[in-house]
């Protein structure tokens, strides 16, 4: 019987909050290093520095257990400070853990965080070779990948340009192509894909398929739940720092996505003064309401039915936005509807203050089910740039839509929107 290629028995990590003890990395090390005397000026000296509170521990992994078998694609999802991060730090020994042991079996290449293992005054060419050489690699083992990075990463005219003149897309262009080409038989990836541009989004998770195909095995953090499902056939769910749910990838997105549900009701405002959000907040969104023009089924939006979205818009000065949308995603986030004034050549004007709008929807063409309802505001030139945004609400509320019967010839309610559609005969 083979081993698997990854093992974690009784895994922990715990960290102290309120005192420092021990350091995981060398740079934990050199800042605490360079901190202490600055606390001890801001103190006045070294003796009169108040004596740390009594030691809280907090436990980012607690009794985790798990095997993979090799070729395996395995998911990892959770919500932020779930532990997923921390488990893939600990497998890439690049923290050790409290509790527990972890065993790996074979070459592990890894790509937690934008270029990983890269050192900044080398060259990229450099650094290719660098990556190779601590994963273990002979010479003529990276020089037969070199080529399929290069053109992968789509950095060959920077190639001997020092990466730290590199852009973060750049960067982690070149550290997945290092990751995914150099011969490893475990890879470990850790939701860095959201720094890429879509296309090259796209491109890197046809990738890990294809790695996946090679019989090398995959460990893959990320928070895109679509990409989850079509890459891995088994998933992980950490909550809290323990594995709650250890599945076939759609039973445990469905369990993930039954916890963080949360439902608006109809016709009833939404604070979202405490939403998650990015975006400059020269003008945001402080509040948002739904409905239908339905009585009979509680104003909830219907299958071929209208969809009015009421906005209010707080801003700090007069000015006028170019782009205004509501957008709607299915549970796994792929985008269905993007309902945006920039696309109808429409500038909303914005007063200081408190702003009241509704957008409607005509006919909604989803199919009864589940879905959510994200917010943006922005000028066309800032359209690209999520941070130069006014205000990007990315999961206002769960939006649940209903059927309404019979939708009547003509119309199609398989897949994933509902369609009208017409026959005839042109043989002539």
């Amino acid at each position: 019987m083979s081993h698997p290629a990854v093992r974690a028995e009784g895994l922990g990590k715990h960290y102290a909050l309120g005192r420092r003890r021990r350091h995981d990395t060398l740079r934990d090390l050199l800042t605490f290093s360079v901190a202490a005397p600055l606390r001890a000026l801001r103190h006045g000296n070294t003796a009169s520095v108040t004596p740390a509170p009594a030691e809280r521990v907090h436990w980012a992994l607690r009794d985790v257990s798990f095997e993979v078998p090799r070729g395996q694609v395995l998911g990892i999802i959770g919500r932020n400070g779930a532990g997923k991060s921390t488990l893939l730090k600990i497998l890439c020994r690049i923290v050790n853990p409290s509790t527990g042991r972890a065993e790996i079996r074979g070459r592990v290449g890894s790509l937690l965080e934008v270029g990983t293992g890269f050192h900044s005054e080398l060259t990229g060419r450099e650094n290719i070779y660098l990556n190779g050489a601590i994963l273990g690699m002979r010479k003529a083992e990276i020089e037969r990948q070199f080529d399929e990075i290069v053109s992968f990463a789509e950095t060959g005219h920077f190639l001997d340009t020092p990466v730290k003149h590199y852009s973060s897309g750049m960067r982690m262009r070149l550290a997945f192509a290092v990751a995914a080409h150099l011969e490893t038989q475990v890879l470990l990836v850790d939701e860095v894909l959201a720094v890429g541009d879509a296309a090259f989004q796209r491109k890197c998770i046809g990738k890990i398929g294809a790695v996946a195909q090679t019989g090398r095995t995959v460990l893959f953090v990320s928070h895109q739940l679509e990409a989850v499902q079509r890459l891995c056939s088994r998933c992980l769910l950490l909550e809290n720092g323990a594995i709650v749910k250890d599945g076939t990838s759609a039973a445990v997105i469905a369990t993930y996505l039954s916890g963080i549900s949360a439902r608006a009701r109809p016709n009833s405002f939404i604070d979202l003064s405490q939403a998650d959000r990015v975006g400059t907040g020269q003008a945001r969104f402080s509040e948002v309401q739904y409905g239908s023009d339905r009585a009979d089924i509680g104003f909830q939006p219907y299958t071929n039915g209208p969809l009015d979205v009421w906005l209010v818009i707080h801003s700090d000065a007069a000015r006028s936005v170019g782009s205004l949308a509501v957008t709607i995603y299915n549970q796994l986030g792929t985008k269905l509807v993007n309902a945006d004034t920039h696309e109808m050549g429409e500038t909303v004007l914005l007063k200081a203050g408190i702003n009241r709008l509704r957008l409607r929807i005509g006919r909604l063409h989803l199919n009864p089910g589940l879905y959510r309802l994200g917010l943006w505001l922005a000028n066309p030139m800032d359209s690209q740039s999520v941070r130069s945004a006014y205000d990007f609400v990315e999961w206002a509320f769960d939006l649940e839509v209903l059927g309404d019967g019979p939708l009547g010839p003509g119309f199609s309610s398989e897949g994933a929107v509902a369609c009208e559609f017409t026959v005839e005969d042109v043989s002539g």
